[in-house]
């Protein structure tokens, strides 16, 4: 009788997401009969993760004033116009599963994670706002504030393998920034400080990790993997890779961890416990 040898994966290049995100679909359609009819609606009957997350979205997005059909539509004519956002929401998918230590694949966000499904929402909304359909990305943001309480505006520009964790109460201005491999938790405000127009909110550099409850306030930078701690009110720029805790913050150390985002690493220097 011959042996059967196991694969070996390489970390470095995991199974695709898209044939991952079926597999999972078959075997808890098999495990939960009452889910079989919508795993294949919304995962098993599509060729590709675009199908897929477009009729998801259409999903959940459509009302009485547009419907289903129409938003999914809208999806996919961004995906065909711009196939690099399949590609960042695959990057995002893969941010979830690796940093979320409660996700257990990429079923779950795909499904359930409102931070996930309102950061798709936002990157069809921006396509539209690029495209001078300002009015129907409006509408967009207003259905994801109110189904998923996270409200980006469409102009908002947002690098790719982004991870927002539970999502509620996550407000982002119209000029933010935000780059490659953030994370950031419930609560989060990146606002700015008064009524002035223009370039008013904060840019947001790579791998930067945001506690929950940071607000980050006004036209100022936050470094490259730099990290801010929850609940703090962060007004001045924070140079890469140090934290900022504090109302208002103030730098407790630098620099920080490597790759706070990935690491989800919310602790402080020993320093900052000191009484």
């Amino acid at each position: 009788m011959s042996q059967q040898r196991l694969e070996v994966v390489d970390p470095a290049n995991p199974p695709p997401v898209w044939a991952s995100l079926r597999n999972e679909a078959e075997a808890a359609g098999q495990k939960e009969a009452a889910l079989a009819s919508l795993l294949a609606a919304v995962i098993l009957n599509h060729k590709s993760l675009g199908g897929a997350l477009s009729y998801q979205l259409a999903r959940k997005l459509g009302d009485q004033e547009l419907r289903a059909m129409s938003i999914r539509e809208i999806a996919e004519e961004a995906y065909a116009s711009s196939p690099d956002l399949v590609e960042i929401a695959e990057a995002d998918l893969r941010a979830v599963f690796e940093r979320d230590p409660a996700c257990k694949g990429y079923l779950q966000p795909f499904l359930f994670f409102k931070g996930f499904l309102a950061l798709q929402t936002q990157r069809v909304a921006h396509w539209l706002w690029g495209e001078g359909r300002d009015t129907l990305a409006l509408y967009l943001q207003s259905r994801m504030s109110e189904l998923f309480q996270v409200d980006i505006h469409p102009a908002t520009r947002i690098g790719r393998g982004v991870f927002i964790d539970h999502g509620t109460g996550i407000v982002i201005g119209e000029t933010a920034v935000i780059g490659d491999d953030v994370s950031m938790l419930q609560g989060v405000t990146l606002g700015g400080t008064g009524a002035e127009r223009g370039d008013r909110h904060p840019k947001i550099g790579k791998g930067v990790l945001l506690g929950a409850g940071a607000k980050v306030l006004g036209n100022i930078e936050i470094g490259d993997y730099a990290k801010v701690a929850s609940g703090s009110v962060v007004l001045k720029p924070v140079p890469a890779g140090c934290t900022a805790a504090g109302v208002p913050a103030r730098l407790v150390n630098c620099p920080t961890c490597d790759e706070p985002a990935k690491s989800m690493d919310h602790t402080l220097a020993d320093a900052v416990y000191v009484i």
